[in-house]
């Protein structure tokens, strides 16, 4: 791509009718699927502590295993005290068979202890200190201070990524990537919703293989890059 065409597709993207979009994207989810297992804590607990092990736990892991996991662990061990203070095989057992459960317990145990000595026993609500504890990466630093907290920003995993690259909104090659473009063209008031958006709709209409455009909302302001085949 010439540098004119990059400009000109950089202009198209600003220009992108993101209030629409998202009014069509909500609307054709209805019916189709429900809350992302993290979204569904965080409804029913106000409580950033709660956010931050569900999600811990979702990477990787199947909604409705992230939630029976959590849901285990959490009546177990509701506060990072009570976490700390269980043994590392009782969290294995209460998580799996969530993914890569055994380092997971490792992790949720070593991050409540360090929340006992370092927070008093709260979850920090920047992303740098979230980033210092064990096991939490951007995904999981930016769900917690959206979800947790309320504060702006955009938590961008695999659907994220998938969608954003393949309707042309953004050209990256990793989620880091798509974070900074995401942040550069979507309005701020649509940051924290756009995980949780994009989540559904990359779970049942935009999949990863053989997406169903013919029942695709946004049909017409999608590039459809790397689609070859599709329903």
């Amino acid at each position: 791509m010439t540098p004119h065409a990059r400009r000109k597709t950089a202009v198209r993207r600003h220009r992108l009718p993101w209030g629409h979009i998202v009014q069509k994207m909500t609307i054709a989810l209805e019916s189709l699927a429900g809350l992302p297992s993290v979204s569904e804590v965080a409804r029913q607990h106000n409580d950033p502590f709660r956010v931050l092990v569900a999600t811990m736990i979702s990477l990787r892991t199947k909604d409705a295993v992230t939630s029976a996991a959590s849901e285990r662990l959490l009546a177990s061990a509701p506060t990072a005290a009570a976490l700390a203070a269980l043994p590392q095989g009782r969290i294995e057992k209460l998580i799996y068979p969530a993914g890569f459960y055994r380092t997971k317990a490792r992790s949720l145990r070593l991050a409540a202890r360090m929340l006992m000595t370092e927070h008093g026993g709260k979850v920090p609500h920047t992303m740098e200190q979230l980033l210092a504890l064990p096991g939490v990466g951007r995904k999981t630093a930016n769900l917690v201070l959206n979800l947790g907290y309320g504060l702006p920003g955009i938590c961008v995993d695999t659907h994220v990524h998938r969608v954003s690259n393949r309707t042309g909104w953004v050209s990256t090659r990793d989620p880091i990537g798509t974070e900074r473009a995401l942040m550069e063209i979507l309005p701020r008031q649509y940051w924290i919703g756009i995980n949780e958006l994009l989540v559904r709709f990359g779970q049942t209409i935009c999949t990863p293989v053989s997406p169903w455009c013919s029942v695709c909302p946004i049909t017409s302001l999608c590039a459809r890059v790397d689609v070859s085949r599709s329903r």
